[in-house]
Parts: C-alpha cells; sequence; structure tokens
C-alpha cells in the first residue's frame, strides 16, 4: 500500500450504463461522485446528454454538472482544477471519490496532468489571507480580474480557495493561471510520476461491450427516445434563451448538431435520426479507442448481469 487515499475511475463509452453503476456503487460505498463528461456540464441540455434526472441525482449527487451555460467553454484543464479540488475536499470529508464518465481526455488530463504550476508560496498566501481578512474576496476577485480576466470570470466570487490559488500563481509566475494551464508541458516535466501528478491510489474501471451489436442497438433506441422525449423542442428553447451559435462547444455535441441541422431545414427528420445514431456510434468507437490505450484495473463486459454488484465485490478488498 502506498498510503495514498483511494479514488475510483469508472470509464465506459456511451450508452455502457455507467450512470447506473455508479448509483449503485454509491449506494454500497461511502463514494461522493464527480462526472467526468464534457456535454453533462451544460446548464438545460438535459434530454440529448442524457443527463441523468432529477430522482437519480437526488438520490447519488453528481459534482460537475450544469456548471456553466450553453454559451461558454469548459477546457480539459478547467476539469483537471475542479476536480483535483472536489477530490480533496471529498477526501477531507472521509470519502472517496468516484469519477464516472467517457470523456477519456479528462481522464487523461487528471491522470498525466496538463502543465506545471508552482507550488504554494506559503509568505504570498499569509499576505493574501490578510488582504482577505481586511478587504473581503470579492476586492481580490476585482483584482485578479485586471490581471487573469480569463480565470476571474470563471470563478465566482465567493470562491476564496480558488481565488487565492490563481492570484497566488501570478504574484509568483507573473503570469496569468489561465495561460499556464494552457501551455504545454515543460520537457523536464516528461518523467514525472504518477502520484505527484495524481496524489491518489486510484481503482480504474473499463465498462467495455463484449458484442458491440448489443451496445449499438442500445445507442439507437436511446437515440430514439431522446427524439421522443423531446430534443428537439429542447434545442428550440436553448435557442430562445442562449445567443447560441451552430460552431460553439456545446452545439457540437452529439444529438443537438444533428438537430440544428434538421431545425434548419438542412436535413430531414429521419435523417437526423439517422444521422444521430452514427455519430453516437461513431462516438462509442472514439471512446473505445482511448480505452484501450488507457491502464484499466477491472475490465468489465457492460452487459453483465448483476454489473455493479460484481464490480462491488472486486473493488471493496482494495478499499477496506
Amino acid at each position: 500500500m502506498t498510503g495514498l487515499p483511494p479514488a475510483i475511475f469508472l470509464m465506459g463509452p456511451t450508452a455502457s450504463g455507467k450512470t447506473n453503476v455508479a448509483v449503485e456503487l454509491a449506494q454500497r460505498l461511502p463514494v461522493e461522485l464527480i462526472s467526468v463528461d464534457s456535454a453533462l456540464v451544460f446548464r438545460d441540455m438535459n434530454i440529448g446528454t442524457a443527463k441523468p434526472e432529477a430522482a437519480t441525482l437526488a438520490r447519488a449527487p453528481h459534482h460537475l454538472i450544469d456548471i456553466i451555460n450553453p454559451t461558454e467553454t469548459y477546457s480539459a484543464a478547467a476539469f483537471r482544477y475542479d476536480a483535483l479540488h472536489l477530490m480533496s475536499d471529498i477526501t477531507a470529508r472521509g470519502k472517496i471519490p468516484l469519477l464516472v464518465g467517457g470523456t477519456m481526455l479528462y481522464f487523461k488530463a487528471l491522470r498525466e496532468g496538463l502543465n506545471k504550476l508552482p507550488q504554494a508560496d506559503q509568505v504570498i498566501r499569509a499576505s493574501l489571507d490578510a488582504e482577505i481578512a481586511q478587504y473581503g474576496i470579492q476586492s481580490l476577485h476585482k483584482k485578479l480580474a485586471l490581471v487573469d480576466a480569463k480565470t476571474a470570470t470563471r470563478l465566482a466570487p465567493n470562491d476564496t480557495q480558488r481565488i487565492q490559488r490563481a492570484m497566488e500563481i501570478f504574484l509568483i509566475t507573473g503570469q496569468p493561471m489561465s495561460a499556464l494551464i494552457g501551455a504545454k508541458p515543460l520537457p523536464s516535466e516528461e518523467n514525472t510520476s504518477n502520484e505527484e501528478i495524481l496524489p491518489y491510489l486510484t481503482i480504474s474501471i473499463g465498462l467495455i461491450p463484449g458484442d458491440r451489436t448489443h451496445l449499438h442497438a442500445r445507442i439507437a433506441t436511446r437515440f430514439k427516445t431522446m427524439m421522443t422525449l423531446g430534443l428537439l423542442d429542447e434545442l428550440s428553447a436553448l435557442r430562445k434563451k442562449y445567443s447560441l451559435q451552430v460552431d460553439m462547444p456545446s452545439m457540437r455535441c452529439v444529438g443537438y448538431r444533428q438537430a440544428w441541422e434538421y431545425l434548419e431545414g438542412e436535413i430531414t427528420l429521419d435523417e437526423l435520426v439517422e444521422k444521430g445514431i452514427a455519430a453516437t456510434r461513431q462516438l462509442a468507437k472514439r471512446q473505445l479507442t482511448w480505452l484501450r490505450s488507457t491502464p484499466i484495473d477491472i475490465e468489465m463486459d457492460c452487459f453483465t448481469p448483476d454489473l455493479a454488484e460484481q464490480i462491488f465485490a472486486k473493488i471493496e478488498p482494495t478499499l477496506i
């Protein structure tokens, strides 16, 4: 044992049943769920993203769902930053982070890192603590906006921990954090150990279909169900509420892209369904390609009966 706190990664292609497994595991283990999904971050995009229903979220709340508007962007670097803070908070509460999703780039960023941010400087941190105590965190947030508008815009004005860290990074490096998190790792960082990048004992679970035809059938059924539930109405409402453009990241999500084409009169309803299913299958194929190059501790066929129970039996001894 390394002495590191545990974290569970539950990965799989779209329609592999990841959410159901995560929710069931949450009933058996002291975990908190973190969504690893580049589509679920968008507010009001519920049907086309297969967002867990309110009853499911009440039973097993997910972090990093509904955190930005469809007009905004969310990067792998931003995910890593948010996920690490959440994992630290969850661990401090005596629970285990369970990260579940299919955005493999996010998992890769979390595992391997994207850059090298400076270590905490206790002198600067103490100075910022005193400034916050005297003038309040909103004042520091305004100062941050002058030197790193991008990060300040993303952070809530009362997010003390992250505002302080962003200002600390600027004072140490003379560069905004938003520029640093977008930079490539230095050559000297390429051999950094995984434990230094991600200080957790990770248990990686891959849900991989033994027979892809079953996954394809589930994808087709799910997309048709989305249409029945009102995907087109949802997109129409989104276009009225937000100033959306077809090339925005939110509208490049599978399903919405094809629905947009239909609303613009570019394709027929049958073509929408056909293209939506095909695009979802291509997404699943890309996700499975990523999974094949990703370290996995436990590989399970996503169509295994009593899947959550079997996974629980495999990981429980590691967590005791």
